[in-house]
């Protein structure tokens, strides 16, 4: 939670939702590498704090993440960063050139 103090990732002069910005900055942490496949999220209130948002904005974000097919939910378990799709460019190379 004080890594947080540093500086939020939301920006409120940004001209985007906030809801969005949460998701896109979940998304490049994804992207990254830095949340793997697998890896579970913090739930929608832990998410909230961490990001300083209201929960039900921090649940808005994850339905973009799922309706971008970045998470799954599955309930009583939790928010998972979702395995890439067979054939996904961003998945390792060892195929074909």
């Amino acid at each position: 939670m004080a890594e947080q103090s540093k500086g939020s990732p939301i920006d409120p002069n940004e001209i985007a939702y906030v809801y969005m910005q949460v998701a896109n900055h979940i998304a490049a942490r994804i992207k990254s590498g830095e949340l793997r496949p697998g890896a579970r999220l913090l739930g929608e209130r832990d998410l909230a704090a961490e990001y300083g948002v209201a929960h039900l904005t921090a649940r808005r974000a994850v339905r973009e993440l799922r309706e971008r097919g970045l998470v799954l939910t599955l309930p009583a378990k939790g928010t998972f960063v979702a395995y890439p799709a067979e054939g996904d460019e961003s998945s390792e190379g060892d195929g074909e050139e």
